[in-house]
């Protein structure tokens, strides 16, 4: 569930921009100034990186799945 966050002390020059820039991009106060503070925060830089970490190809999977194959082979003999 996203959270919900009350700015109080916005100078009126901070609300005419945000306002005028709101118009400009066609949005809402509240969905410009997300992404201005997304982009700020470097949040979206952060979710472009784990989509390129997410996003693996055919051949990606099929190398990790050799791997943990490798790490899965029991040694019956140190269980007895």
């Amino acid at each position: 569930m996203a959270s919900q966050l009350t700015i109080r002390g916005v100078s009126e020059e901070l609300a005419e921009r945000l306002a005028e820039l709101s118009r400009e991009r066609g949005q809402s106060i509240n969905a410009t100034t997300i992404e201005l503070l997304e982009a700020v925060l470097g949040v979206d830089q952060r979710k472009n990186r784990l989509n390129r970490y997410m996003t693996w190809s055919t051949a990606d999977r099929e190398e990790f799945d050799a791997e943990l194959r490798a790490q899965r082979v029991i040694d019956e003999a140190m269980w007895k």
